[in-house]
Formats: structure tokens, sequence, C-alpha cells
């Protein structure tokens, strides 16, 4: 017998016998099995469907911050309930999905959702329509240190830009000096803490925690200062109030630094509650689209079945216009399209930053930060590749990728050449390295120099 055929005779062998010795329960448990959130879920009876859209009624009524307009919102959609407005959404995910486009246009936070009963998060007391946590148990996820807090990306960009890519307003807990989210804000701010213009990214944060909101504001603002927004809060019956106010704020803020804040149509809540304080200052210019205009916070109550409502049980007031977003959203300064608002915001920052003035070469820097972001958006890329510039020049190499000219030095990774003007490039990620090609007498390129901003420069022979 060959080899390989003995081979796979033996394995066989030892798979049938480890089979042989496991009870028959094991077996079947050896087998992948489906997760119980892809399982199709049973259809929902009337009165049980009846029964879920009055819970989702009650648990709007007990908690919308508004007392009235929350009594209101529950008699209406009870009424549409008797007269069978939902009876056709027999399907759980299908009548969550009824019932939050029902109500989201009175209040951009409402949100009904269906989780399956085995992996629902939190447990129902039945009447109190209780806040859902999601405890330690086997379907639940860690999304905050999962997420690192909210913060995608925070990097350097050309010109010494500092840039935030915040996902999610995670919460502080202030009484805890090691809580990892103010940990995790306080090293993306360490990070950028010598940039001359700051970029905060929101375009797809939708929302999170009042407390990291005051907290990353006070890095900008005046210690002390009368920006933050007030809520007024419904418990029960009764009203409380309270303030974006950090209970602790951040301690070196950079009150003069640059900012600019990326907003989208995605951008909602706390990430708007973020933009619009610093905005209603004056101490930040947004870019971008405007946001959702979801003003109201609050939190999931379980509706029982595996429905939960997010209720909104608080409103925000700013001090400054008396006002929130709800409904409206926040209207940037520089309106563009979202996919636009960072190179927008590079190019803003930039100007400003050179308006301002930068000492020595620094200034150069800066400006030919500026002038590579320019030349991209430009019709000079059109002309961009010319097969003149193309061969060996000692150690470089110029090259052809797809369309563009590229630079190869030695061993180190091909880089794209971004054209600015005639006979001069820079590399397409970092524009602090220019590349200006030589002529001879008759025209002929004859060499090419690396030049730096502090005025440096390599001379290389074709």
């Amino acid at each position: 017998m060959p080899l390989h055929s003995r081979l796979r005779a033996a394995l066989l062998l030892a798979a049938a016998f480890v089979l042989s010795v496991l009870p028959v329960g094991a077996q079947a448990s050896a087998a992948p099995q489906p997760a119980a959130e892809t399982a199709t879920p049973s259809a929902l009876t009337p009165a049980a469907l009846r029964e879920v859209v009055d819970t989702v009624a009650q648990r709007i009524q007990d908690h919308y911050y508004d007392l009235e307009r929350g009594r209101e919102l529950a008699d209406a959609l009870r009424g549409e309930n008797r007269r069978g407005a939902f009876d056709s959404y027999r399907a759980p995910r299908d009548l969550a999905s009824a019932l939050s486009e029902r109500l989201k246009p009175h209040d951009g936070h409402f949100r009904v959702v269906w989780r399956a009963p085995t992996t629902a998060a939190g447990t129902a007391t039945a009447g109190a329509g209780p806040r859902l946590r999601r405890g330690p148990d086997a379907g639940a996820i860690d999304y905050a240190r999962r997420r690192n807090h909210g913060l995608r990306r925070v990097e350097l960009l050309p010109g010494n830009l500092g840039y935030v890519d915040l996902r999610e307003f995670a919460e502080i807990d202030f009484d805890d000096p090691l809580a990892p989210a103010r940990r995790a804000l306080d090293a993306a701010l360490a990070f950028v803490a010598d940039c001359d213009a700051l970029i905060v990214d929101l375009r797809d944060n939708g929302g999170g925690a009042p407390s990291a909101v005051g907290y990353l504001a006070s890095a900008f603002v005046t210690p002390g200062a009368d920006v933050y927004n007030r809520f007024r809060w419904r418990d029960g019956d009764t009203v409380r109030s309270s303030s974006e106010a950090p209970k602790i704020a951040y301690p070196a803020p950079r009150t003069e630094l640059p900012l600019y804040v990326l907003t989208s149509s995605r951008t909602a809540s706390a990430a708007e509650a973020f933009t619009y304080t610093l905005r209603n200052v004056d101490r930040a210019v947004v870019v971008g689209e405007t946001s959702a205009g979801a003003a109201n916070p609050g939190g999931e109550r379980d509706a029982g079945a595996g429905f939960s409502v997010f209720v909104a049980d608080g409103s925000p007031v700013s001090p400054i216009t008396g006002g929130n977003w709800e409904g409206r959203g926040v209207v940037p300064d520089v309106p563009v399209p979202q996919h636009e608002a960072l190179r927008t915001a590079q190019i803003l920052a930039l100007e400003a930053v050179l308006a301002r003035g930068l000492p020595g070469a620094n200034a150069d820097d800066a400006r030919w930060a500026l002038e590579a972001l320019r030349a991209a958006q430009s019709k000079a890329q059109a002309d961009a590749y010319d097969p003149s510039y193309l061969g060996d020049y000692g150690r470089i190499r110029i090259e052809r990728d797809r369309e563009r000219l590229a630079l190869r030095n030695g061993k180190r990774p091909l880089q794209p050449l971004t054209r600015l003007q005639a006979d001069l490039y820079c590399l397409g990620d970092d524009p602090s390295v220019r590349v200006r090609f030589e002529r001879d007498g008759a025209g002929r390129i004859a060499a090419l120099q690396l030049q730096r901003p502090d005025g440096s420069a390599q001379r290389y022979a074709r």
C-alpha cells in the first residue's frame, strides 16, 4: 500500500476510535452549531405582538424626558396597535424595524431592537422596565475595550497636524483615577500634544456618554468656562438636572490651538453635543455635513420577549443658545460632502497655521504640505505621468506605478509621486520630501534632487 494511503487509513481509524469512546451527546456537540442569532425566529402570535407594542408604549410613557409628550406618544401608539397597524409584522425583527421607523421622526434616539432571548442583554423586571445592562454572560461583548473606548486612529498628518478619529464617547468614571476611557483620551491628546492644529473626526461617531464629551471639550476651553450643556433628566414623575461639565477637567487645555471637527449625517447625540458646544463659542471650525439632529440621551428599556426600546430620558440645553440641536442637527461652518471633509480641514488648518506664523523652516514644512494637498486636487495630476523621467539616478530609480510616477530608493517601498509643477514632484505620502528634476542644455533630464524644507538636498545624476 502506498505511504499516503496508509496514512489516510490510519487517520480514519483514529477518528473512528475517538467517536466510539465519546458519549452520544458529546459526539453531537462536536459538530459546529449555528449561532442563536442566525436562527430564524418564530413568528409572533397576534396576542404576543400586541403585548410587545403596548409594552413599548408603556416604556415611553414611563421614561421619556418630556412627561406630557411621552404620554401623547404612548397613547397614539396604543391606539394604532388596537387598530391593527402592526399586525402584519409577525417576524420579531420586522416588528422592531417597523416600530423604530414609526417612532424615530418624533425623536432621533428612538430605536426598537430584538435579540434572540438566549442572547438578549439583561433581564426583565416585571413592570419596572429597567435599563438593559450587558453583563458578563456568554453573549456579551466588551465593546469598550475591543473598540479602544471609541478611539479608532490617532496620527500626525503632514505639516504637523494632529488627527483623532473618534467613533464613540465612552463613559468615564471620574471616581476611578485609572478609568480606561479617560486614560485612552489622555493618551490620544498626549500623542498630538505638539501639533500645530488638530482635527477631530466625528463623521462615524453615533454618540456616547456626556462625561467624555465634557472631558474632551475641557481640553480646548478655558478652565471654568460656562460652555457646557445642562441636562434635564426625568426620574419617574420628577425631574432632576445635571451638567456636562466634567467632574475633573483635562489638566493642560490648549485654548488657542486651531481646532477642526469633521461631521456627517451619521454624527449624532454626544458627538453632536461636543460639536455644538465648541461651535457655539467659536472654539472649533466644523467641516462636513449637517449632523443627525439627535440631541436627547437615554438608554435601552426592556420590553419583553427579546425586545428593547431606546428611550431618551434627558434633554440638553446650551447656556450659550438656550436650546439644542434636536431635529435640526449642527450646521457646519464649511459645508462639504463628508468624503471631502478631511482634506478640506487639512487645507484650512495649514492656512490658519501659516497665517499665525511659524519660525524658520517650520513654515516651509507647513507650506509644502499645503501645496501638496492643493496639487493633489488640481488638474495638474492629469499630466503627472511623464515617461521622460523614467530611469536610474544612482541608487534612486524612477518607475511607473500604474498611471503615476514613483520613486524607488534602494530597498525601501515604492513611493508614488505627486506633481506640483513642471519638473517638481513630492513624495505622495510625505510632502516634506520633494523631487526636482534637472535638465541639460538640450532639455534632456540629467539629474534629480531630493529636497527638504530645511534647505538640505541630495543630487543624483542620471
